[in-house]
């Protein structure tokens, strides 16, 4: 095969050029890189390559390289230098050149692997031998009290834990590092800083009746039965936990009851009605009910033991008011409110007149002076969409845009995001400065939400050194700026060893735009690969198999490309173990065909006939 002269020097002058500006870049970049740890030194340096081989439109070389059949070197990221200076030695040869590549400056693939592997171990530890990327796992408030729970995780796979100082308190969270340590003391404990969420207020407390609802269809046959959380007065189900209704109940008297018990009642229209006890968590019981029932504090709970005639009798005293939720449609209105004004529903007359629309309060009022007209807000992790279509001194009103087709449900404490709106929000809060002390006494991370800005990193860093704590670092990139920022962000972080970079699929994509996401994605990890910094794919991983039972197609597709990344996160659910134990034979499996962003090519199991 005959290559063009013209065309082999084409590509030696765009190699050339690169090149050039390669040690351009160093130059520009030289103050962020005498200030990395020594642990960094090559790491960053070859980020900032990255930075000038990207400076470039590459898919046009791309694709000469392509045309002329030769490799693509350029797609790797973690060793720019030497994959520019070996294809630009192929070129001279193909010429008849005489050139000498001074490849001693650049690093070599071994010293790569070796940096990369350095990195990981320090940040996740040793995992397991049979499998390349970690599994983090985030602890429910049932870890601090259920020891076996601990050891099932670490069994079935569990190489990291992740604490969210967003919930429970430090004597919760020192009880479950305690377990995890008696079991595993190699297990690193990553904890993450709440940052400043915005979220929405507190809604008013509503009826003291509980409505027992199961899921019926369009001939009202129960096709999926209630689920529901019963716990002694003042233990609340775990956040991230989708159930139907939660029934206080006597705590002596909760304690006799166990998988298997079942509990039978008659409600307030003397209904005779079940409920059947599912399993334990924490101080609570997860059950199930297939009737329709109205309970109030006359109600009379009556348990038995599976096989047993023993009954227990139980009458609720006094139920707390419930909390109100406000379900939204598609055109609704809705009032966010500056003060913390207890949030309702939509006030309706007679004839279906609105009366008063529905409103809720935000968290962080002073977002307020940010937002402008027409801006797009959402809530609740993006499952309601609206626009601010009116700005008051005291409120905003919202035009719903987007719901489910039955309502979105919008309460307390759910996420708020206002992806095109600069808000402003900058650094630690208070408790964020509070809680990062408990964090470098005891954990061996900190996982920094709502990073912005190379400036955000600084006063984390400056009050890591107020603590004289040695933490590893593990930067959320959750927001657009954070995105943007991320090269000034990562050299900045390099100061510390070790770091990493979760990408916290949930907020990020809302903070983008849903079609931005993709690809966004995956700018973050090519440039955490060429950073030599370990990444962790976060957010709704094998959700739906944590919260049902039943993983769905795409999440399992989803944890095959997983598999690129350097760790996996997992959030809390009642079947969380046996979404680490899937999670965990996919990652095996899927590691045969694939180590990063690299696809390998084993020999083909398929049948013969092929």
């Amino acid at each position: 095969m005959r290559f063009s002269k013209d065309k082999l020097q084409e590509i030696i002058t765009a190699l050339n050029s690169i090149i050039e500006t390669v040690y351009e870049f160093e130059d520009k970049y030289e103050p962020n890189l005498r200030n990395v740890h020594p642990n960094y030194a090559q790491s960053a340096r070859n980020l900032v390559h990255y930075l000038a081989l990207r400076s470039f439109n590459i898919n046009i070389l791309q694709q000469k390289l392509e045309d002329l059949g030769l490799p693509i070197t350029l797609e790797s990221q973690d060793n720019i230098l030497l994959s520019i200076i070996s294809l630009r030695a192929i070129v001279y040869s193909l010429l008849d050149y005489r050139f000498t590549e001074e490849q001693e400056i650049a690093m070599d693939n071994q010293r790569v692997r070796e940096l990369k592997e350095q990195n990981s171990i320090a940040l996740f530890g040793s995992i397991n031998e049979k499998r390349r990327t970690a599994i983090l796992v985030t602890q429910p408030t049932e870890a601090a009290t259920d020891e076996n729970f601990v050891k099932i995780l670490l069994k079935q796979g569990m190489d990291c834990a992740r604490i969210n100082c967003a919930h429970d308190e430090e004597i919760i969270w020192k009880q479950i590092i305690d377990r995890i340590r008696n079991n595993e003391k190699d297990c690193k404990i990553m904890m993450d800083l709440g940052g400043p969420k915005i979220r929405t207020g507190k809604m008013k407390p509503g009826p003291k009746v509980i409505h027992i609802k199961p899921k019926k269809n369009s001939l009202g046959q129960v096709v999926e039965p209630a689920k529901i959380w019963l716990a002694p007065y003042g233990v609340k189900p775990p956040k991230d936990v989708d159930f139907d209704v939660a029934i206080p109940v006597n705590k002596k008297w909760l304690r006799k009851t166990k998988k298997g018990s079942y509990i039978i009642f008659r409600d307030s229209r003397n209904k005779k009605c079940t409920i059947h006890i599912e399993s334990k968590e924490d101080k609570g019981r997860w059950a199930f009910c297939k009737d329709s029932a109205f309970v109030t504090s006359e109600t009379v709970l009556n348990v038995f033991l599976e096989k047993k005639s023993r009954k227990e009798i139980h009458t609720l005293q006094e139920l707390l008011p419930l909390d109100e939720v406000i379900f939204l449609f598609e055109g609704d209105s809705l009032r966010l409110d500056k003060k913390a004004v207890l949030g309702e529903p939509a006030v309706y007359d007679d004839e279906g007149n609105l009366l008063e629309m529905a409103h809720i309060s935000c968290t962080l009022p002073e977002v307020f002076d940010h937002v402008k007209s027409e801006d797009p807000i959402y809530f609740n992790d993006g499952k309601i969409e609206g626009i601010v279509r009116e700005i008051h001194s005291d409120h905003l009103v919202i035009e719903i845009t987007g719901a489910k087709k039955k309502g979105g449900k919008l309460k307390a404490d759910k996420g708020i995001n206002l992806p095109n709106s600069a808000l402003g929000l900058r650094g630690l809060t208070n408790k964020d400065k509070e809680d990062l002390k408990f964090v470098a006494k005891h954990a061996d991370a900190v996982n920094f939400s709502f990073v912005n800005c190379k400036e955000d990193v600084e006063e984390l860093l400056d009050e890591l050194k107020k603590l004289k704590a040695e933490l590893g670092i593990i930067l959320k990139i959750e927001t657009k700026e954070a995105y943007r920022n991320l090269p000034s962000i990562l050299l900045k972080a390099m100061e510390n060893f070790p770091i990493g970079v979760m990408i916290a699929r949930g907020d990020l994509a809302i903070e983008t735009g849903w079609k931005n996401f993709a690809i966004i994605q995956e700018e973050i990890l090519q440039m955490c690969n060429a950073a030599h910094v370990p990444n962790i794919w976060a957010t709704q991983v094998l959700e739906n198999l944590a919260k049902k039972g039943i993983p769905t197609r795409a999440e399992i597709t989803d944890v095959a490309m997983a598999q690129r990344a350097d760790c996996v996160m997992l959030n809390k659910g009642p079947y969380i173990v046996k979404a680490v134990r899937m999670l965990d034979k996919v990652l095996r499996k899927m590691q045969r065909i694939q180590k990063g962003n690299v696809t390998i090519l084993p020999k083909l199991e398929f049948s013969e006939n092929i």
